[in-house]
């Protein structure tokens, strides 16, 4: 198997993982997992979170070291502060907003490249990892433990990093970093038609 190849393999099996881990656990004391597999299933149920969350993987991968692990830590610690706001009743308007716009930006910054100070990026997906918590935290279903609800978004995201990073080691090789650009716009346009949504 080739290099390329190889890089593939182990996305699809990110993106695999995501999917199928939540009817694994689903056979695992149904009543103490309940709110791990909610938590587990929100981030992979909706495509703008999933743009989202992948793309940062995906900038963190053309950044290199020390973004390649900063950025995917960051997201997830501060996302879960988002869901803790969500869970107490906070008001932050504009989430689909803030979670479109994410996408956007994040798929413009793997389009174009984009390659700022490391504290920049940081706090660019750390404000947009607010709104992606927040959403997550608002949906709790009720009677759910919120904790391992968190615990299941967290590690549903972390899980969606690693998928994009793992297809933006690509970028090693010309023809790879062209597909990021690729992917990279592509997520910015679906952030664009989710903005759309947001306005409709």
């Amino acid at each position: 198997m080739t290099t390329t190849a190889r890089h593939c393999a182990i996305a699809a099996a990110c993106f695999i993982a995501a999917w199928v881990a939540p009817d694994a656990l689903a056979h695992v004391q149904p009543g103490e997992a309940a709110g791990f597999l909610s938590g587990f299933e929100h981030p992979i149920s909706g495509l703008d979170h999933v743009a989202a969350m992948v793309a940062v993987g995906l900038w963190g991968a053309q950044l290199g070291m020390p973004a390649l692990w900063v950025l995917p830590v960051a997201f997830p610690l501060v996302m879960a502060f988002g869901g803790f706001l969500g869970f107490v009743g906070v008001s932050l308007p504009g989430v689909e907003y803030g979670i479109a716009a994410s996408a956007i930006l994040l798929g413009g910054a793997v389009a174009f490249e984009w390659k700022p100070p490391l504290a920049v990026a940081a706090v660019l997906v750390g404000v947009f990892a607010i709104f992606h918590g927040y959403a997550h935290g608002t949906e709790l279903p009720a009677g759910e433990n919120a904790a391992l609800y968190s615990m299941g978004f967290v590690l549903a995201t972390g899980c969606l990093h690693a998928c994009g990073i793992a297809i933006g080691t690509l970028h090693r090789w010309p023809a790879g970093a062209n597909v990021l650009r690729s992917l990279g716009a592509v997520i910015a346009a679906g952030g664009a038609f989710f903005m759309w949504q947001a306005f409709a």
